[in-house]
């Protein structure tokens, strides 16, 4: 406020010689005032507006203006100016009266040699006061801004002290303690231990055991665990991160938070179970592949094989000089074009196996081909029904569907012990839908969970190469039902199809599926 002892000093006052004498005492104080003297309420408002005062000194009583007008003005319009009130003899209830309304201090005009003290003194505590002022709004802030921070952050922080003897405290717990571990901060705060009792058997060692190697090394402290919150059955995993520092009393102090990783946890699991299954599967697809070798390789050599062996020797007489009756060539030439057929008919039907030509004739030939193909072949009531007589996909996409589809009637002749067969394909909005329902036994949970269900793993792997849905359901007695979802197009902003099978006693019948859409962003 002063700034090479300049004063500015604003005073409320009447009398010239009062002035005058008052400009003395602070020039024989060291300071040079710069000053206004004012005895108006008018003029008072007016020169609060125009600058910055750094001490009012007021008259008590003047005819147009007293102390306590001034007090309430200067509190409206400028309230952190000092203000000392020097005037002539006043009661000592009106000291303790103007005082009480914000009066810094109060001299007699025959005590003015005290004005410079109190002056002095006065700016300096009033400084001192700024500063605790500014400090305590910056300490509030800060306060503020670090309940902002924790509230949002998806854990407890907390301060927690392990003192010389090791007994455990926490000074500080985030209100998320609630919601995380069933505790409120103050539960946490008077009673320590409830966190440990939280903690499984099998984890709660190697809490204290880290927690300890933190403390003498001053390391951080990382730690993973389960907990089961009282009152709840779900158990949840926690990550403990925190700090430690030595205090001076020779207590360790950490700061840290709390984390939930349940979440991470399961998803882990998850994918290496998945990583699991795709190894198992993989091993399948190898193993199930060298055995469909092998029986390409046992097709080959025993039928065609045989066969063209059959005809080469056949074809021996042909080759000596002897002379035979025209009959006999011509019954050699009958059985060799016989075997010939056979060869025909035995590389057509491998060829089948491997990939049937009515692909080429597209998706809905292909699964009506194969339906009555396998009703001849098992004695299956298969019945197909499509939305239309062409549905427009790419050759490889039909593939996929075919073999889906080759797949689960396999199923379905292995273990279905089924009667009937309905099987639905339809084209929707860049979707193929393939549902296919039968009336067997119903496969049920435990049977999808089986460690050699391969088949069923294989079809969604198969679906989710292709982005699609997949989708087995079935009830004991009832049937099981198989829907697939696989989208024709890859878009900016691709349809996404999802499988809510409604609550109804005959879900099993065509159609008692709903197919819901929504837009995902690729």
């Amino acid at each position: 406020m002063i700034r090479d002892m300049t004063l500015k000093v604003l005073m409320i006052e009447s009398s010239d010689e009062d002035v005058i004498r008052i400009l003395e005492i602070l020039a024989e104080g060291g300071f040079q005032a710069e000053y206004a003297c004012v005895d108006t309420i008018k003029d008072l408002e007016a020169a609060l507006k125009a600058q910055t005062w750094d001490v009012i000194l007021s008259e008590n009583n003047l005819p147009q203006l007293t102390a306590k007008q001034v007090l309430g003005i200067v509190k409206r319009i400028k309230p952190d100016i000092l203000l000392i009130v020097v005037s002539n003899q006043v009661s000592d209830e009106a000291v303790e009266y103007l005082m009480g309304l914000g009066a810094y201090d109060f001299l007699t005009k025959a005590d003015l040699a005290r004005l410079v003290p109190v002056i002095r003194r006065s700016i300096s505590e009033f400084e001192n006061y700024q500063r605790f002022i500014s400090t305590q709004s910056a300490l509030q802030k800060s306060e503020e801004l670090f309940q902002a921070i924790t509230s949002n952050l998806p854990g407890v922080v907390f301060q927690f002290q392990l003192n010389a003897n090791h007994q455990a405290s926490f000074l500080y717990v985030s209100d998320a303690s609630e919601t995380l571990l069933g505790l409120s901060p103050s539960m946490l705060i008077s009673n320590p231990g409830l966190f440990p009792e939280l903690i499984l058997t099998d984890d709660r060692v190697y809490y204290d055991q880290l927690m300890m190697i933190s403390a003498k090394q001053l390391s951080t402290w990382n730690w993973e665990g389960c907990i089961q919150v009282k009152g709840d059955s779900d158990i949840k995993w926690i990550s403990l991160r925190a700090t430690p520092r030595r205090m001076p009393d020779g207590a360790t102090l950490w700061d840290g938070i709390m984390v939930n990783i349940t979440r991470n946890k399961l998803a882990e699991r998850e994918i290496a179970r998945s990583r699991e299954q795709l190894a198992e599967l993989s091993s399948y697809l190898q193993k199930v592949k060298e055995q469909e070798r092998a029986r390409i390789a046992r097709e080959i050599h025993d039928d065609i094989g045989g066969t063209l062996t059959a005809i080469k020797c056949e074809l021996f007489p042909f080759l000596d000089s002897a002379a035979r009756p025209i009959e006999f060539y011509q019954q050699k030439a009958k059985s060799i074009e016989s075997l010939v057929d056979r060869v025909i008919d035995s590389t057509r039907r491998i060829s089948l196996d491997l990939r049937p030509g009515i692909l080429d004739c597209g998706i809905v030939a292909a699964v009506q081909w194969q339906a009555k193909e396998f009703s001849n072949r098992t004695g299956m009531v298969c019945r197909v029904s499509c939305s239309s007589d062409e549905i427009s996909i790419d050759s490889d996409l039909s593939i996929a569907i075919f073999r889906i589809f080759q797949e689960t009637l396999t199923n379905i002749s292995k273990h279905s012990s089924a009667t009937h067969i309905q099987v639905k394909l339809v084209e929707l909005d860049k979707v193929v839908l393939l549902e296919v329902i039968d009336n067997g036994r119903g496969i049920t949970d435990l049977d999808m969970g089986k460690h050699e269900s391969f088949g069923i793993r294989g079809m969604r792997e198969r679906c989710q190469q292709l982005k699609g849905n997949f989708h087995i359901m079935g009830e004991p007695g009832k049937g099981t039902k198989v829907t697939i979802l696989i989208p024709t197009e890859n878009l900016d902003y691709q349809s996404e199809y999802t499988i809510e099978p409604k609550n109804d006693p005959e879900f099993l019948q065509p159609g008692a599926s709903k197919v819901r859409k929504r837009a995902v962003r690729h």
